[in-house]
């Protein structure tokens, strides 16, 4: 089985995969206060509580993009889990040319993203990941990962617009009723999920300009519900799509 690890600014998710088959997957807090052995300990939890073992995990694959606590991830991978994890990087043959400026200072989540949409649904792509940032990722019908944009993502909005703003109040992040909203709470939900739709199908629209009207929307991250059930112009969900990259990436170095 092969171990993936996509650690983000907020989340540490895992996945466990036996062949192209995800069979377990989970999600905890990046905390950079937390040291290796914590790690370790709660990696070996999920794993006995999931029924699996130690000697079935066969390889590691780690993408990062918060540095300080992905040397504790690796440390505890190594410790724990008797395998040094394969880092993501441009280094790295990921199916895909990177034509990006300076290819190393690429997400290493994006790039997995790239890699899984042109194995699994091929270009040109629009490629959008709801995190704690939205990004856009720019993918050719040849398999050319041009770049993107990145914008603040809805949750970090809403938390920087409630902290900054003293008399808005925290809300829940859904659509309401009407893009009109009749009171604060509703305001604050239109402001945030209509605009972010807007902005999507702006993008997207911009997007396609670029690399052709045939080009495929997929979307992915915590978040991509809340926006995708607001508008037609994503044609395809892929909650896993991270995890996805992850493996065929691993699978292409190995």
């Amino acid at each position: 089985m092969l171990l993936v690890i996509d650690l983000g600014n907020i989340n540490l998710k895992l996945g466990l995969y036996e062949g192209p088959k995800l069979v377990s997957h989970w999600r905890l807090a990046s905390d950079p206060a937390r040291m290796p052995d914590e790690y370790g300990l709660q990696i070996l939890n999920l794993l006995q509580l999931g029924g699996f073992a130690i000697n079935q995990i066969e390889g590691v694959i780690l993408s990062c993009v918060v540095p300080v606590i992905g040397e504790r991830i690796a440390q505890t991978c190594q410790t724990y889990l008797n395998h040094n994890p394969l880092w993501v990087s441009s280094d790295l043959n990921l199916g895909i040319k990177v034509l990006y400026d300076d290819p190393h200072s690429v997400g290493a989540d994006r790039l997995a993203d790239a890699a899984a949409v042109w194995k699994l649904y091929g270009g040109p792509a629009c490629i959008i990941d709801f995190g704690t940032a939205t990004t856009f990722n720019a993918l050719t019908a040849r398999g050319e990962y041009l770049g993107g944009a990145i914008m603040a993502g809805v949750g970090l909005s809403l938390d920087a617009l409630v902290r900054r703003a003293a008399k808005l109040p925290p809300v829940e992040l859904k659509a309401p009723p009407s893009p009109i909203g009749i009171n604060t709470i509703q305001s604050i939900q239109s402001g945030l999920i209509y605009g972010f739709v807007g902005a999507v199908e702006g993008m997207i629209t911009r997007y396609r300009a670029e690399l052709g009207p045939q080009t495929k929307v997929i979307a992915s991250g915590g978040l991509v519900n809340v926006i995708a059930s607001q508008t037609q112009a994503i044609q395809t969900i892929a909650p896993f799509l991270t995890m996805d990259g992850l493996r065929i990436i691993w699978e292409l170095n190995h």
